[in-house]
């Protein structure tokens, strides 16, 4: 598959990387042509362009860039990003004293906000669940269960692409209903970032169905 990527920090490495090593064709797009070639750089295998070359590039195009600048961007590159599968792995985050917050304006998440940017692409939420580092193991194992990857979407053809590009890299796709459930995704990163900060382990919340038969 052909993946663009929309930015050029750790995501963007650490995800390009992930599926340099799974056979995909990657190309990192920046709006600064050094930094997308350091990155690149440290993703053997990964070309560079510039953000509107990336976005052309990509059959999936993930867009790795901080939640506040993702509906702008996806605005100014909506024709590049039409009929394409645009994956959002943002966490509009806020700390405040309460802890985490949500910060998504009145569409209830940025995957919709995005899709209303960029109203001829394929949205998806996904990736956004785990730590960057997370992205660099190969593949994501834990307790020898490969990690479970949720995500949002409303087109076939985006829900076959997220599949493939989750299942590549050793993990297993959790699908999770269409985009207007995303704002659940969000919301469980606030939730599950919060208690990790707090010393907390998110994962002991939830006991498997054999261990907590569903009524």
């Amino acid at each position: 598959m052909k993946i663009g990527i929309l930015g050029t920090g750790g995501m963007a490495a650490a995800l390009g990387g992930a599926w340099v090593a799974a056979g995909h064709s990657v190309m990192i797009g920046g709006r600064r042509p050094q930094r997308a070639q350091r990155i690149a750089e440290l993703v053997a295998g990964a070309g560079t362009g510039s953000l509107a070359d990336a976005a052309r590039h990509g059959d999936a195009v993930l867009l790795a860039v901080p939640a506040a600048a993702a509906p702008q961007l996806a605005a100014e590159l909506a024709g590049d990003l039409a009929g394409r599968t645009v994956v959002d792995c943002t966490n509009p985050l806020v700390p405040t004293d309460d802890g985490l917050m949500l910060d998504v304006g009145e569409t209830g998440s940025i995957a919709r906000r995005l899709a209303a940017a960029a109203p001829e692409a394929y949205v998806v939420k996904a990736f956004n669940l785990c730590h960057v580092s997370i992205w660099t193991l190969r593949p994501p194992t834990f307790e020898n269960v490969p990690l479970a990857v949720p995500f949002c979407a409303d087109h076939p053809t985006a829900i076959a692409a997220t599949q493939t590009l989750i299942g590549s890299i050793g993990c297993t796709p959790a699908p999770c209903g269409g985009l207007a459930r995303a704002a659940y995704l969000e919301a469980t990163a606030a939730l599950a970032i919060g208690m990790w900060w707090a010393g907390t382990q998110p994962r002991a919340a939830f006991p498997s169905p054999a261990e907590a038969p569903l009524p």
